[in-house]
């Protein structure tokens, strides 16, 4: 296992909305014998409202700010000794701050979906804020990838089954 998970067993799966984060997260986890938490579960059970709530009352800075105050607390579990895999929300790694918390607390993992079947993913999701205009979210899609390339590890979604990506996950030099 790499010294870094050694010292901090955590497992930052990041990419776009849609791109199977929770759904991997979750078997990767189970194959793991870790801990799964999805980041923007646990902020909606922090903050008792769901992410479109925040959204659309507080706006995106103080659901940002939730994220990271969120992302915080699950490090520390992580500093405990406690192993996770951690789904990000698909704006977390954005921010130079949580980029740093997780760069210094685990391994990156990015979840390369195709736009195609993150738009076949999110059709039809309402509670998705930052879903809800087409022609916005193929924007975001391109503008966030500069960020999601600066993970640890780059894992190529090329179908819907959660088992091959998690398989793909476990032949990285990671353990």
């Amino acid at each position: 296992m790499l010294l870094k998970l050694k010292r901090t067993p955590g497992i930052f799966l990041v990419g776009f909305m849609g791109s199977g984060k929770s759904t991997v997260g979750r078997s990767l986890a189970e194959e793991l014998g870790w801990g799964f938490a999805d980041l923007d579960e646990d902020i909606e059970k922090r903050e008792g409202m769901s992410i479109s709530q925040i959204f659309d009352t507080r706006g995106e800075a103080e659901f940002r700010r939730a994220e990271t105050a969120a992302l915080q607390e699950r490090v520390r579990s992580i500093e405990c000794g406690r192993p996770c895999v951690i789904a990000l929300g698909g704006g977390a790694f954005l921010s130079d701050a949580n980029f740093e918390i997780v760069s210094n607390n685990g391994v990156s993992v990015w979840l390369d979906c195709p736009f195609s079947t993150v738009e076949r993913r999110l059709a039809g999701y309402a509670h998705r804020p930052l879903a809800r205009d087409p022609e916005k979210l193929q924007e975001l899609f391109a503008l966030r990838r500069v960020h999601y390339e600066r993970a640890d590890y780059c894992i190529t979604v090329d179908n819907d089954d959660a088992s091959v990506t998690t398989a793909k996950i476990l032949k990285l030099p990671l353990f």
